[in-house]
């Protein structure tokens, strides 16, 4: 069969199930942005966007999804030329969080579209005014106007459960944003983690060449991981927590791994990156010697870090969980979290790992030494997280063939 994927960034939640389809015999063709880094074997067509940047001559309110016009604008000129070149595919998967799927069905109507949920921007009840002192410091905007651009934000989303055929959400929580009368048409799926090679090891080293240190299990060092370093995970609580923490625990260490742009939210209102907004803030009262910012970090050297730490800690808005807090309860760290939506659904607080208020940075510093102080108290935990992601998001046995078999019963059922 013929599969067309299209994501922005390439492989990006298809970087299993693509050359899963590829070692099947199957044929894959990818749509992707520029900056996408594509997958052995498969075709990947980039699009160059035209325009892209805020116009201003569009409506504030509106501009995202002018934005996102262009964009489809951009895939259907490659979707046109892929068909004219007589390339038909079976089945199209695809996200359409950017806009890349609004005018799929116009170039192959005929051909069922299994998109990805992965969150709808919800007016309450979720990351909206979740951390409202935040949001009105950043944003100068009134409430009903900030709402008001979030509810047309929507209008793209809910037009993909409206228009493409079958979703697939990684979480139930997160599957949980799409109002009720889509729910028969979406699947929850997680991408998977690959619990063979994501896994404890404790012969694990992670070495800081320019500190001159190295960790080994058993070490006190704490591990805090995000894609980029912002509030939207917690990073403002975090950094706020560690004064107390190193009284607490004065020979703590902690690795802080992320960049500093902004991937959701808004940047500090007086500019600069959320870290140095937080530095400048706390520095007198912290000791930077045992606090150490890696960056971004190979995915090999991270796995390092959940297998020596002695706590990890990952902390969210009600949004779109991160893989690293599975990956690293794979790797057999203790995860100490927030007690928001998309963290219970997969810890449950005394089984599996330790869950926090997200905005109690006391309570946040008083656990993670309360896990120093007694490592072996807690070691239970490490292992049962490891076991349920085992049992509940193994890559191999249970999430690719789920995926797998999803494929299948949306391709037949065209074919029939």
């Amino acid at each position: 069969m013929n599969f067309l994927f299209v994501h922005q960034n390439f492989p990006g939640q298809y970087r299993h199930l693509a050359p899963a389809l590829i070692k099947a015999g199957h044929t894959c063709v990818a749509i992707a942005g520029p900056s996408a880094t594509g997958i052995a074997g498969i075709k990947l067509l980039r699009c160059k966007y035209q325009g892209t940047s805020q116009p201003i001559d569009v409506h504030p309110w509106a501009q995202d999804l002018h934005i996102k016009c262009l964009r489809a604008e951009a895939v259907a000129a490659i979707a046109i030329q892929l068909r004219n070149d007589g390339f038909q595919p079976d089945l199209i998967i695809g996200h359409p969080g950017w806009g890349e799927l609004l005018v799929i069905k116009d170039i192959f109507a005929s051909v069922p579209v299994l998109h990805q949920l992965e969150f709808i921007y919800q007016l309450s009840g979720a990351d909206f005014n979740f951390d409202s002192s935040l949001n009105s410091a950043a944003n100068p905007e009134s409430d009903w106007q900030i709402a008001a651009k979030l509810r047309l934000r929507r209008a793209p989303q809910l037009l993909a459960l409206h228009d493409l055929n079958h979703a697939i959400a990684p979480t139930h929580w997160q599957a949980s944003t799409a109002p009720s009368i889509f729910a028969d048409r979406i699947s929850v799926i997680h991408e998977g983690i690959n619990t063979e090679q994501i896994h404890p090891n404790p012969l694990a080293e992670v070495r800081l060449a320019k500190a001159k240190l190295s960790f080994r299990p058993g070490d006190e060092l704490i591990s805090f991981v995000a894609r980029n370093l912002e509030p939207y995970r917690g990073f403002h609580v975090f950094m706020r927590t560690l004064p107390l923490l190193q009284q607490l625990r004065p020979n703590c260490h902690v690795i802080i791994v992320g960049g500093d742009s902004v991937s959701y939210g808004s940047a500090p209102k007086n500019g600069g990156t959320w870290r140095e907004a937080l530095l400048a803030e706390l520095s007198s009262e912290l000791d930077l010697s045992r606090i150490h910012f890696v960056g971004r970090i190979p995915h090999n050297v991270l796995h390092k870090v959940f297998q020596v730490c002695a706590c990890h800690v990952y902390l969210t808005y009600p949004f779109v969980l991160s893989w690293s807090m599975l990956e690293a309860m794979s790797c057999g760290a203790l995860v100490v979290a927030s007690a928001t939506p998309p963290v219970q659904e997969v810890i449950i607080n005394g089984k599996n790992g330790l869950l926090v208020d997200f905005f109690d940075s006391q309570a946040l510093a008083n656990q993670i030494a309360a896990v120093l102080t007694e490592p072996t108290a807690y070691k239970h935990l490490a292992q049962a997280a490891r076991e349920h992601v085992q049992a509940t998001y193994d890559l191999n046995n249970i999430c690719l063939p789920k995926q797998l078999q999803l494929v299948h019963q949306l391709t037949t059922k065209v074919a029939s």
